[in-house]
């Protein structure tokens, strides 16, 4: 289930990555309606909040397995550290920006802190779901 559950978690975050290179491109009005593309996407919360719980839980299962649990307790982190790359980096933006409807006169550093805080996510949600398809292996092998 965990494992699902990250797959889910970086599918958004993946999509961020893969867009952060043509959207730092635009200019504002055009970012604007570009970020469009994300509303609704906080749903996206819930999978986090499943992939968080589903690891706790794993880790709490592998407690004495050795390695596996280690691996499990890592993605865990990462998992959560994405969480603090949120709130501490995307949120604020979130903010400041009215979830993308206007532009702050420091809109460019602000869009750069989003999306860069997006593709750290995903970097750590990938390595959550790697770190989590290690611990399989190693309980099967």
């Amino acid at each position: 289930m965990s494992f699902i559950f990250a797959a889910l978690a970086f599918v958004p975050a993946g999509a961020h990555v893969f867009a952060m290179f043509n959207k730092l491109r635009l200019d504002g009005t055009s970012y604007l309606a570009a970020q469009r593309a994300y509303d609704g996407w906080s749903l996206f919360g819930i999978v986090v909040l499943g992939a968080l719980l589903s690891t706790a839980a794993l880790a709490v299962l592998l407690y004495r397995s050795g390695g596996a649990f280690g691996l499990v307790a890592l993605a865990f982190i990462a998992i959560g550290a994405t969480q603090f790359a949120f709130w501490t980096f995307t949120f604020p933006v979130n903010r400041a920006t009215h979830n993308w409807t206007m532009l702050p006169d420091n809109w460019e550093m602000l869009r750069r802190q989003w999306e860069y805080s997006h593709a750290a996510a995903a970097c750590l949600n990938a390595l959550a779901l790697l770190l989590l398809f290690l611990s399989a292996l190693r309980r099967v092998g």
